[in-house]
Protein backbone atom coordinates (compact mmCIF):
# COMPACT_ATOMS: atom_id res chain seq x y z
CA UNK A 1 0.00 0.00 0.00
CA UNK A 2 1.38 3.19 -0.88
CA UNK A 3 0.54 6.75 0.72
CA UNK A 4 0.94 10.25 -1.16
CA UNK A 5 2.92 12.24 0.44
CA UNK A 6 0.80 16.36 0.62
CA UNK A 7 1.42 19.21 2.68
CA UNK A 8 3.65 17.28 5.02
CA UNK A 9 1.30 14.27 5.83
CA UNK A 10 0.02 10.90 3.86
CA UNK A 11 -3.03 10.98 1.40
CA UNK A 12 -4.97 8.23 0.22
CA UNK A 13 -6.86 8.31 -3.37
CA UNK A 14 -7.26 4.27 -3.66
CA UNK A 15 -10.96 3.45 -1.49
CA UNK A 16 -9.72 -0.63 -1.75
CA UNK A 17 -6.24 0.89 0.51
CA UNK A 18 -8.80 3.43 2.64
CA UNK A 19 -10.87 0.40 3.43
CA UNK A 20 -8.40 -1.62 4.99
CA UNK A 21 -6.85 1.36 6.75
CA UNK A 22 -10.09 1.58 8.34
CA UNK A 23 -11.50 -1.53 8.98
CA UNK A 24 -8.25 -3.45 9.58
CA UNK A 25 -6.10 -1.17 10.88
CA UNK A 26 -8.49 1.47 13.06
CA UNK A 27 -6.93 4.31 10.89
CA UNK A 28 -9.54 7.09 10.34
CA UNK A 29 -7.92 9.58 8.66
CA UNK A 30 -10.54 12.16 7.63
CA UNK A 31 -11.98 12.57 3.80
CA UNK A 32 -11.20 15.82 2.54
CA UNK A 33 -12.54 15.27 -1.42
CA UNK A 34 -15.36 17.45 -3.18
CA UNK A 35 -18.54 15.05 -3.61
CA UNK A 36 -20.72 17.69 -4.70
CA UNK A 37 -21.03 19.85 -7.87
CA UNK A 38 -21.99 23.04 -5.51
CA UNK A 39 -19.14 23.53 -3.57
CA UNK A 40 -17.32 21.29 -0.69
CA UNK A 41 -19.29 20.51 2.63
CA UNK A 42 -17.91 18.74 5.35
CA UNK A 43 -20.58 15.92 5.59
CA UNK A 44 -20.47 15.64 2.11
CA UNK A 45 -16.93 14.93 1.84
CA UNK A 46 -15.14 12.33 -0.11
CA UNK A 47 -11.66 10.69 -1.44
CA UNK A 48 -8.88 11.58 -0.82
CA UNK A 49 -8.68 10.76 2.28
CA UNK A 50 -5.81 13.02 4.32
CA UNK A 51 -4.42 11.19 7.40
CA UNK A 52 -2.76 13.15 10.42
CA UNK A 53 0.75 12.82 10.58
CA UNK A 54 0.77 10.59 13.59
CA UNK A 55 -1.69 8.48 11.83
CA UNK A 56 1.16 8.63 8.22
CA UNK A 57 3.87 7.67 11.17
CA UNK A 58 2.36 4.82 12.54
CA UNK A 59 1.76 3.24 9.23
CA UNK A 60 5.32 3.61 8.26
CA UNK A 61 6.46 2.37 11.84
CA UNK A 62 4.51 -0.65 11.79
CA UNK A 63 4.90 -1.27 7.94
CA UNK A 64 1.61 -1.13 6.84
CA UNK A 65 2.35 1.29 4.03
CA UNK A 66 5.17 2.74 2.42
CA UNK A 67 5.09 6.84 1.91
CA UNK A 68 6.05 8.24 -1.78
CA UNK A 69 6.81 11.59 -2.97
CA UNK A 70 5.22 12.53 -6.29
CA UNK A 71 5.95 16.07 -6.40
CA UNK A 72 9.02 15.87 -8.49
CA UNK A 73 7.24 14.06 -10.99
CA UNK A 74 4.13 15.61 -11.26
CA UNK A 75 5.53 19.11 -12.03
CA UNK A 76 7.25 18.10 -15.01
CA UNK A 77 5.66 19.05 -18.11
CA UNK A 78 4.06 16.59 -19.99
CA UNK A 79 5.85 15.55 -23.35
CA UNK A 80 4.06 15.90 -26.97
CA UNK A 81 2.59 12.30 -26.95
CA UNK A 82 1.79 12.36 -23.37
CA UNK A 83 -0.23 15.60 -23.83
CA UNK A 84 -1.94 13.82 -26.91
CA UNK A 85 -2.68 10.66 -24.64
CA UNK A 86 -4.31 12.74 -21.57
CA UNK A 87 -6.47 14.67 -24.39
CA UNK A 88 -7.71 11.30 -25.61
CA UNK A 89 -8.52 10.10 -21.74
CA UNK A 90 -9.99 13.05 -20.86
CA UNK A 91 -12.22 12.87 -24.68
CA UNK A 92 -13.07 9.62 -23.62
CA UNK A 93 -14.00 10.45 -19.82
CA UNK A 94 -16.34 13.37 -21.33
CA UNK A 95 -18.31 10.83 -23.99
CA UNK A 96 -18.56 8.16 -21.16
CA UNK A 97 -20.47 10.13 -19.31
CA UNK A 98 -22.61 12.01 -22.05
CA UNK A 99 -23.45 8.11 -23.60
CA UNK A 100 -24.32 7.58 -19.67
CA UNK A 101 -26.19 10.71 -18.81
CA UNK A 102 -28.13 10.29 -22.27
CA UNK A 103 -28.77 6.61 -21.33
CA UNK A 104 -30.29 7.55 -17.38
CA UNK A 105 -32.40 10.61 -19.45
CA UNK A 106 -34.34 7.80 -21.71
CA UNK A 107 -34.50 5.54 -19.36
CA UNK A 108 -36.50 8.74 -17.09
CA UNK A 109 -38.70 8.86 -20.08
CA UNK A 110 -39.44 5.49 -20.59
CA UNK A 111 -40.14 5.37 -16.48
CA UNK A 112 -43.11 8.51 -17.17
CA UNK A 113 -44.01 7.55 -21.12
CA UNK A 114 -47.92 7.05 -20.11
CA UNK A 115 -47.78 10.92 -18.61
CA UNK A 116 -45.66 12.00 -21.19
CA UNK A 117 -47.55 10.67 -24.14
CA UNK A 118 -50.65 12.15 -22.41
CA UNK A 119 -49.22 15.24 -21.75
CA UNK A 120 -48.06 15.33 -25.53
CA UNK A 121 -51.50 14.20 -27.18
CA UNK A 122 -53.32 16.55 -25.57
CA UNK A 123 -51.40 19.65 -26.29
CA UNK A 124 -51.69 18.20 -30.55
CA UNK A 125 -55.26 18.04 -29.96
CA UNK A 126 -55.10 21.42 -28.60
CA UNK A 127 -53.53 22.65 -31.79
CA UNK A 128 -56.27 20.73 -33.82
CA UNK A 129 -53.45 18.06 -35.08
CA UNK A 130 -56.20 15.00 -34.19
CA UNK A 131 -54.47 12.60 -36.55
CA UNK A 132 -50.72 13.42 -35.63
CA UNK A 133 -52.18 12.54 -31.88
CA UNK A 134 -53.24 9.51 -32.94
CA UNK A 135 -50.42 8.48 -34.34
CA UNK A 136 -47.98 9.30 -31.78
CA UNK A 137 -45.90 6.49 -30.21
CA UNK A 138 -43.79 5.83 -27.55
CA UNK A 139 -40.87 4.98 -29.87
CA UNK A 140 -41.27 8.92 -31.31
CA UNK A 141 -40.95 10.26 -28.03
CA UNK A 142 -37.49 8.30 -27.06
CA UNK A 143 -36.52 9.32 -30.87
CA UNK A 144 -37.08 12.85 -30.05
CA UNK A 145 -35.36 12.92 -26.61
CA UNK A 146 -32.59 11.05 -28.36
CA UNK A 147 -32.27 13.59 -30.92
CA UNK A 148 -32.46 16.63 -29.16
CA UNK A 149 -30.38 15.27 -25.96
CA UNK A 150 -27.05 17.81 -25.66
CA UNK A 151 -24.41 17.35 -23.06
CA UNK A 152 -22.82 20.39 -21.60
CA UNK A 153 -18.95 19.39 -21.20
CA UNK A 154 -19.46 22.40 -18.20
CA UNK A 155 -21.88 19.89 -16.21
CA UNK A 156 -18.69 17.09 -16.53
CA UNK A 157 -17.06 15.83 -14.01
CA UNK A 158 -13.79 15.40 -14.69
CA UNK A 159 -11.80 15.98 -11.79
CA UNK A 160 -12.63 12.17 -10.00
CA UNK A 161 -10.20 11.33 -6.58
CA UNK A 162 -9.02 8.32 -7.49
CA UNK A 163 -5.20 7.39 -8.52
CA UNK A 164 -3.43 8.93 -11.30
CA UNK A 165 -4.48 7.89 -14.97
CA UNK A 166 -1.45 8.80 -16.35
CA UNK A 167 1.97 7.40 -15.69
CA UNK A 168 4.04 8.77 -13.17
CA UNK A 169 7.26 7.93 -11.07
CA UNK A 170 8.21 9.24 -6.93
CA UNK A 171 10.67 8.36 -4.50
CA UNK A 172 9.89 6.48 -1.32
CA UNK A 173 10.16 8.62 1.98
CA UNK A 174 11.93 7.09 4.78
CA UNK A 175 12.77 9.90 7.11
CA UNK A 176 10.38 10.35 9.86
CA UNK A 177 7.52 12.99 9.73
CA UNK A 178 7.25 13.43 13.69
CA UNK A 179 9.43 13.36 16.37
CA UNK A 180 8.90 9.18 17.63
CA UNK A 181 10.25 9.78 20.37
CA UNK A 182 7.90 12.36 22.05
CA UNK A 183 5.59 11.91 24.27
CA UNK A 184 2.40 12.57 22.14
CA UNK A 185 3.26 10.03 19.65
CA UNK A 186 4.17 7.48 21.88
CA UNK A 187 0.68 7.42 23.85
CA UNK A 188 -0.96 7.79 20.49
CA UNK A 189 0.89 4.70 19.25
CA UNK A 190 0.23 2.64 22.95
CA UNK A 191 -3.23 3.22 22.83
CA UNK A 192 -3.05 1.72 19.18
CA UNK A 193 -1.64 -1.22 20.31
CA UNK A 194 -4.02 -1.74 22.90
CA UNK A 195 -6.83 -2.02 19.82
CA UNK A 196 -8.08 1.29 20.73
CA UNK A 197 -9.29 3.37 17.58
CA UNK A 198 -7.95 7.16 18.50
CA UNK A 199 -8.49 10.69 16.34
CA UNK A 200 -7.48 13.84 17.12
CA UNK A 201 -9.35 15.62 20.46
CA UNK A 202 -8.58 19.22 19.24
CA UNK A 203 -12.12 19.90 18.80
CA UNK A 204 -13.36 18.56 22.40
CA UNK A 205 -10.01 20.59 24.26
CA UNK A 206 -8.11 17.08 24.32
CA UNK A 207 -4.87 15.78 23.16
CA UNK A 208 -7.02 12.64 21.80
CA UNK A 209 -10.16 11.55 21.53
CA UNK A 210 -10.71 7.22 22.15
CA UNK A 211 -13.84 5.52 20.73
CA UNK A 212 -14.66 1.90 21.34
CA UNK A 213 -15.93 1.02 18.04
CA UNK A 214 -15.93 2.60 14.11
CA UNK A 215 -16.45 6.77 14.70
CA UNK A 216 -19.14 5.98 12.06
CA UNK A 217 -21.19 4.16 14.11
CA UNK A 218 -19.59 4.78 18.11
CA UNK A 219 -19.65 7.85 19.94
CA UNK A 220 -16.38 8.57 21.67
CA UNK A 221 -15.93 7.28 24.94
CA UNK A 222 -13.20 8.89 26.02
CA UNK A 223 -11.10 12.05 25.73
CA UNK A 224 -7.62 11.79 26.71
CA UNK A 225 -5.20 14.51 28.56
CA UNK A 226 -1.28 14.26 28.22
CA UNK A 227 0.71 15.23 31.42
CA UNK A 228 4.42 15.40 31.04
CA UNK A 229 4.46 14.37 34.69
CA UNK A 230 2.25 12.33 37.04
CA UNK A 231 1.51 15.54 38.94
CA UNK A 232 -1.74 17.00 38.49
CA UNK A 233 -2.88 20.63 39.06
CA UNK A 234 -5.94 20.80 41.25
CA UNK A 235 -7.36 23.53 38.81
CA UNK A 236 -6.27 21.64 35.54
CA UNK A 237 -8.18 18.71 37.27
CA UNK A 238 -11.43 20.42 37.85
CA UNK A 239 -11.33 22.13 34.21
CA UNK A 240 -10.41 18.74 32.17
CA UNK A 241 -12.72 16.70 33.99
CA UNK A 242 -15.66 19.01 33.98
CA UNK A 243 -14.85 19.79 30.31
CA UNK A 244 -15.31 15.39 29.97
CA UNK A 245 -18.93 15.90 32.04
CA UNK A 246 -19.67 18.31 29.45
CA UNK A 247 -19.50 16.35 25.91
CA UNK A 248 -20.46 13.03 28.17
CA UNK A 249 -17.52 11.33 28.12
CA UNK A 250 -14.81 9.75 30.67
CA UNK A 251 -11.85 12.19 31.19
CA UNK A 252 -8.00 9.81 31.32
CA UNK A 253 -5.26 11.44 32.43
CA UNK A 254 -1.90 10.06 30.51
CA UNK A 255 1.47 10.29 31.31
CA UNK A 256 4.85 8.54 31.73
CA UNK A 257 5.55 7.17 34.93
CA UNK A 258 8.62 8.16 37.18
CA UNK A 259 9.40 4.43 37.83
CA UNK A 260 10.15 4.30 34.39
CA UNK A 261 7.78 1.50 33.69
CA UNK A 262 6.19 3.15 30.71
CA UNK A 263 3.15 5.15 29.85
CA UNK A 264 0.20 5.42 32.96
CA UNK A 265 -3.63 6.15 32.57
CA UNK A 266 -5.75 7.35 35.30
CA UNK A 267 -9.48 7.64 34.69
CA UNK A 268 -11.14 10.71 36.40
CA UNK A 269 -14.73 10.58 36.92
CA UNK A 270 -16.96 13.33 38.13
CA UNK A 271 -19.04 12.71 41.37
CA UNK A 272 -22.06 14.85 42.66
CA UNK A 273 -23.18 14.14 46.01
CA UNK A 274 -26.21 15.71 45.58
CA UNK A 275 -27.83 12.61 43.49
Amino acid sequence: MYLTLLNGTGYVFNVDDYMELRTKHRIMGAPVGTANTKGWSPNQSNLPVELTKFETQLVLDEHIAKLVDKSEALKVAPTPDEAVEWKAQFDSRIAGQSETLKAEKLRETERYMDKILAGKRNKLVKQGQLDKAAALRSEDVLNEMAQNFKFDPQNALVEVPCEHLCRHSGKIISHPLVDTSSLKYRIFKDLWKRGKFVTSGDAFGADFLVYPGDPLIYHASHIVIIQETPIIKPLDLVAKVRLSVIVNKSCVFAYEGDDGAGIHYQTVTWCNPSK
